[in-house]
């Protein structure tokens, strides 16, 4: 009788040396039967090991597959994972904090997609959180695109949350597939659209929208002249978000296609107009480049390309720390090999 393989051990300080190892190689771990076991996790933070909201992604991984998972507490800098059966089903994972649902949705995407039935996924959480994906990120950019790969994500945003208190929750549910296609981005087309959202919750003024706005639209005729940019002002229901925030995401679409933002949030000492500036300067950075997807959505693609049957193909810019450590890991736990080749700039 043979021998169990040993689980596959992992590096979790090289690279991005963050929580998004910890996401591919669970949710990689969980697809294809691997046990896996990351050591020195987050070992270059100033705070190593687990936090809240990797432990949630993690705990949300187990429970999606019924698998085990050993010594996953707040700190530690070792975790053992042995997967087992995605069944599908319904699942609630609260961060407890304002830890990013957007990150329980990118480790639990891969997987419920090959799930055995149908997923209904409730994450809590903050929903416009630094250091992650906004929620309006992910609904206006990275849903409509990774749909590309044959799959539909059905994402309800029920209630807003922000940092400190988090507090908002998002309903998903997936329906599995047979397999992914590959998706081809290379032709980045003309820029035909440029549209956002900018908001305040709580006791926020509405002034604050209008100076985001602004500021936002004025930096971006600098460049593209002779588009409208329509940008929606938003005050948050109270019924509808939980406690104080702002932010802006601004969205450009293309002839092809092709989806590029800038976001930013509004932070304690930053003017509102500088907010909006940033989310306008970030969106610029991203179409000078000529590539076909933002440095945002790089590497939240590279696991859907290495699960996909056949070849996949995107036009970046210059590929992203995060990217170079999604590649990374894929080509280690899979048989996926990912070519890279440079391309010229181009002018917006």
């Amino acid at each position: 009788m043979a021998e169990e393989a040993g689980p596959v051990d992992i590096d979790g300080s090289i690279m991005e040396g963050g929580g998004q190892i910890l996401r591919i190689c669970t949710a990689l771990s969980c697809l294809l039967g691997t046990r896996v076991r990351v050591l020195k996790i987050r070992a270059g933070r100033s705070t190593p090991g687990l936090r809240p909201q990797h432990l949630s992604g993690l705990e949300t991984v187990r429970d999606l597959c019924a698998g085990q998972l050993e010594n996953a507490t707040i700190g530690s800098t070792e975790i053992n994972f042995t997967p087992g059966r995605i069944k599908g089903g319904s699942l609630t994972a609260d961060t407890k904090t304002a830890g990013s649902v957007c990150l329980l949705l990118q480790v639990s995407l891969p997987c419920v997609l090959f799930a055995e039935a149908p997923s209904e996924l409730i994450f809590k959480g903050g929903t416009n959180a630094e250091m992650a994906p906004q929620i309006d990120y992910t609904s206006m950019v990275f849903k409509p695109i990774a749909e590309h790969f044959s799959f539909k994500l059905d994402c309800d945003i029920r209630r807003r949350g922000y940092y400190p208190r988090g507090g908002g929750e998002i309903l998903v549910r997936v329906s599995p597939v047979k397999y992914l296609k590959p998706i081809n981005l290379t032709d980045r087309g003309s820029i035909t659209k440029i549209y956002g959202r900018a908001f305040v919750a709580g006791v926020l003024p509405y002034k604050m929208v209008k100076d985001m706005i602004s500021a936002a639209v004025r930096c971006i005729r600098r460049e593209l002249r002779d588009l409208y940019v329509n940008i929606q002002g938003v005050q948050e229901p109270g019924d509808k978000a939980v406690g104080n925030g702002s932010g802006i995401i601004i969205v450009a679409e293309t002839s092809t296609g092709c989806l590029f933002a800038g976001s930013s949030l509004g932070r304690k000492g930053v003017p509102s107009d500088r907010v909006g500036a940033e989310a306008a300067e970030i969106l610029l950075r991203n179409l000078r480049h000529g590539g076909c997807v933002d440095e945002y959505l790089q590497d939240q693609l590279i696991i859907f390309m290495a699960l996909a049957d056949g070849v996949s193909r995107i036009k970046t810019g210059p590929l992203t720390l995060h990217t170079q450590t999604a590649i990374h890991f894929v080509e280690l736990l899979t048989k996926v090999r990912i070519i890279q080749q440079t391309c010229r700039r181009q002018k917006i």
